[in-house]
């Protein structure tokens, strides 16, 4: 475990908007797609660099999660001089491209 994995507040209200949306608090299977979505953003800890950039900008990666249709992006940066992993946003991957202002 080299980096540390930190949300940012857009993030934490993602994760939050995404868990009321799927009813996740209904629903078994929709709790296990959430539960694994949170552990494979933890799991960027081990290796963050694994992920491609995305095509907004070279600076950050994303990690997809989910099988089409439902495939989500999570956007985040690696500070490597820190050693971390800053979650910025989660949406959807079929949503337009995101802007600067997105990830606030």
């Amino acid at each position: 475990m080299g980096y540390s994995v930190s949300l940012t507040a857009r993030a934490e209200r993602d994760f939050a908007i995404l868990y009321e949306t799927i009813h996740a608090g209904d629903s078994d299977a929709a709790l296990r797609w959430y539960r694994g979505l949170k552990k494979a953003v933890l799991r960027l800890e081990v290796s963050p660099n694994r992920c491609p950039r995305t095509p907004e900008s070279s600076k950050l990666s994303h990690l997809l999660y989910g099988r089409k249709p439902h495939i989500y992006r999570v956007i985040y940066q690696v500070i490597e001089k820190d050693k971390r992993v800053e979650i910025l946003h989660v949406r959807h991957g079929a949503r337009r491209p995101f802007r600067g202002s997105d990830l606030q």
